[in-house]
């Protein structure tokens, strides 16, 4: 029987929800609660499936985002989540039916990007997607670290406190929007996050474990800083501790906030060893530290992917380091957003639009998402042959104007 790819209905989501437990290695039980928990949230018009013979055996899901980009804009992203194909229907095409579908959707309704968290790194280029955003985690031995032991708090007037679930939900919320229009990569959170982050409203047998939190105060009396952690029980011999302190988020919104927070993590009496959670690969934390040989890379890898959907709107939305001209050549084989466009970039914004003249530099749709972010380098790319340089010299003039001074980073996964 021929699979039959489109929208799942209210009937079928309790089986979308098994298929996407099979593709994900959960044990595919589904319980009536936690259906019914998932479907208040869930917009089943953007809910794809493919079905054999009325069994689920692919999903996909996508929902509103917004996506910050250089100069603290933000664009409108179709963030696609929940993305499975079962092992007794892969290679099929099943994925492929369901992303062009989307993307068209996606496009159609406006979208200017699209979105995801790529688990597997060789499957989304060929849909036009990019990494746009790339993630470190470090694991800091903190004896090693120079830190003072009697380091007892800031000593620029501001002060750290604990704080509860209760107050996360209150004072996250606004101290993410903020950092939100300053951070390239950071995407949007709803109230649900929060909830779902400090415990609240959790789908049934998700396990939780209270985490410790700490706000950074100013001197001014601000809040700039939250910091997230849990911490295991574990002593060697000779009763020595040995624990660990496992960072889930730390926001700053200063330079000092963040370096209070670190130093505070890694002075908590008992932890040896602190981890940083995902932090963009040029984070401050190495170098805070007196001896930043203390901190060593645990991962580092791609993050957030990007897709272009309008080449006009994407680019007229960002800001640019240095001025410059480019006429790209764009192709894109699933026929959205390819073309030929010509930018003029500046510091305070750019135009953009559909142009006539010779291409100074060619690339597919998928290498614009990469550059797009302001986190790759054009020269790199052209030196691995996934950019052509029409022109001499345009694809360092490329870096001059879409390379930021700070990389981008997501923190969030969906």
């Amino acid at each position: 029987m021929t699979v039959d790819t489109r929208i799942a209905t209210e009937s079928e989501y309790p089986d979308w929800l098994r298929a996407l437990a099979t593709g994900f290695l959960r044990p595919p039980a589904i319980t009536d609660e936690e259906i019914a928990l998932r479907r208040a949230h869930t917009d089943l018009s953007r809910v794809r499936g493919s079905f054999d013979n009325g069994r689920c055996v692919a999903t996909y899901r996508t929902f509103e985002q917004q996506l910050t980009v250089p100069g603290g804009g933000t664009v409108a992203a179709n963030a696609v989540s929940n993305v499975t194909v079962s092992p007794t229907h892969r290679r099929r095409g099943l994925l492929s039916r369901m992303m062009t579908a989307d993307l068209a959707e996606a496009k159609e309704r406006g979208d200017v990007v699209s979105t995801l968290i790529a688990a597997e790194y060789p499957i989304y280029g060929r849909y036009g997607f990019g990494p746009a955003a790339w993630l470190t985690e470090w694991s800091v031995d903190v004896p090693r670290t120079g830190i003072d032991p009697r380091w007892s708090g800031p000593s620029d007037g501001g002060r750290i406190d604990l704080v509860d679930g209760t107050d996360v939900r209150k004072l996250g919320p606004e101290l993410h929007q903020r950092l939100a229009a300053v951070q390239p990569g950071f995407v949007s959170r709803d109230e649900r996050w929060w909830q779902l982050h400090t415990g609240q409203a959790l789908p049934p047998g998700d396990p939780w474990t209270e985490p410790f939190y700490a706000t950074y105060r100013a001197a001014s009396g601000e809040i700039e800083g939250l910091l997230s952690y849990r911490a295991d029980d574990h002593w060697g011999d000779a009763k020595q501790p040995l624990n660990t302190a496992s960072v889930r988020e730390l926001l700053a919104l200063t330079p000092a906030a963040e370096r209070a927070l670190w130093h505070f993590v890694c002075s908590v009496d008992w932890i040896t060893t602190v981890k940083s959670g995902s932090r963009a690969p040029d984070d401050l934390l190495p170098l805070l530290l007196p001896d930043p040989r203390a901190a060593r890379i645990l991962t580092h890898a791609d993050f957030l992917w990007v897709r272009i959907l309008d080449v006009v709107r994407a680019l007229e939305a960002r800001t640019y380091e240095g001025s410059g001209t480019l006429v790209l050549e764009l192709h894109d084989r699933m026929g959205l957003a390819g073309g030929r466009f010509r930018l003029d970039a500046s510091p305070e914004g750019a135009t953009c639009a559909p142009s006539a003249d010779a291409p100074d530099l060619t690339l597919d749709i998928a290498e614009l998402g990469t550059l797009y972010l302001g986190d790759e380098s054009a020269v790199r790319l052209t030196a691995l042959g996934r950019v052509e340089e029409n022109t001499a010299g345009a694809a360092r003039v490329a870096d001059g104007v879409f390379r930021t001074s700070r990389r981008a980073w997501c923190p969030d996964v969906f």
